[in-house]
C-alpha cells in the first residue's frame, strides 16, 4: 500500500465526535489523520481506542445540541446501523420472509447533525440507505484484501476527492448461492462458508486492538477515515491560514 504524504499536523488536535461508535475502525483513522476522537455507542466497547461514553447515539447528541457543548467539536462521524436500507435486508431477506423489522435512524440523525452546524460524515454500506453517496470507498483503493465498499454523505458543504476505483483482482472467497470460489479477498462478515476468521480480518482491515467478531464485521478499515480526516484538517488548515 502506498502511504499518504504527510500533513502538516494542527498544534490543537480538533475534537470529533463518533456517533455509533462500535469497537474503532472509522475512529482509528482520524486518530491518524490528526484529530482526538470521543466516541458513544449504546452497548458497551470496552476495546474502544479512544474516550468512550455508552449512551445512545441520537439522544446524546440532542443533549449535546441542547447545552451548546457540541461546540467543543470540530466535525462529526456517524455509522448507523445500516440494516434498515442495507441490501441483504431489503432483497434475499424481505423476499424470503427472513429477519425483522428495522429502525431507519437516518432521517433524525441528520436533522440533528444539521443542527449543529459541523461538518459531518454519515457512512452507510452501499444499498438502499438514504445518504448522498458524496464518497465511494473501497478496500482495493488502499490495496487491502477486503473490498468494504462504503458511501458517505458529507454534511455542511465540504467535500472530499474521489479516489479511482481500481478493478477487481478476483473473488471474495467463499461460498455464494452454494459454489465456492477462491479469490483474493475475504469476507469479513457472517461466519462459517469460507468467510474469514479473526485473525484475517484484523490483518486485512488493520484493525488489531479487538479480536471481537461482531465489532470486525461491523467495523470499516481505518485507511477509509484517515483519507477522509486528512482531507478536513487540511480545509481547516486552509481557512486558518
Amino acid at each position: 500500500m502506498t502511504q499518504p504524504t504527510p500533513i502538516r499536523r494542527v498544534t490543537n488536535r480538533p475534537l470529533l465526535l463518533d456517533l455509533f461508535s462500535c469497537a474503532g475502525g472509522a475512529a482509528m483513522g482520524y486518530n491518524r489523520a490528526g484529530f482526538r476522537v470521543t466516541g458513544v455507542d449504546i452497548i458497551d466497547r470496552p476495546n474502544y481506542p479512544f474516550t468512550f461514553h455508552r449512551a445512545d447515539a441520537l439522544e446524546y447528541l440532542a443533549a449535546l445540541i441542547t447545552t451548546g457543548e457540541i461546540e467543543q467539536y470540530a466535525a462529526v462521524h456517524a455509522s448507523p446501523p445500516c440494516q434498515a436500507g442495507c441490501a441483504l435486508t431489503v432483497g434475499t431477506n424481505a423476499s424470503r420472509g427472513w429477519g425483522r423489522t428495522h429502525i431507519q435512524l437516518i432521517p433524525e440523525l441528520r436533522t440533528l447533525l444539521d443542527a449543529t452546524g459541523l461538518p459531518y460524515v454519515i457512512e452507510q454500506p452501499n444499498g438502499r440507505a438514504p445518504v448522498r453517496a458524496d464518497l465511494r470507498l473501497c478496500g482495493e483503493m488502499f490495496g487491502l484484501d477486503v473490498l468494504r465498499h462504503r458511501v458517505f454523505e458529507l454534511g455542511a458543504g465540504w467535500s472530499v476527492p474521489q479516489p479511482a476505483h481500481p478493478r477487481h483482482r478476483g473473488y471474495v472467497r467463499g461460498y455464494r448461492h452454494g459454489v465456492y470460489r477462491d479469490g483474493p479477498y475475504l469476507a469479513a462478515y457472517g461466519a462459517g462458508g469460507g468467510k474469514a476468521t479473526v485473525p484475517e480480518m484484523q490483518q486485512a482491515m488493520g484493525i488489531t486492538w479487538t479480536d471481537v467478531r461482531e465489532e470486525l464485521t461491523e467495523a470499516i478499515p481505518p485507511d477509509y477515515t484517515e483519507l477522509i480526516g486528512r482531507a478536513r484538517i487540511i480545509s481547516m488548515q486552509a481557512v486558518a491560514t
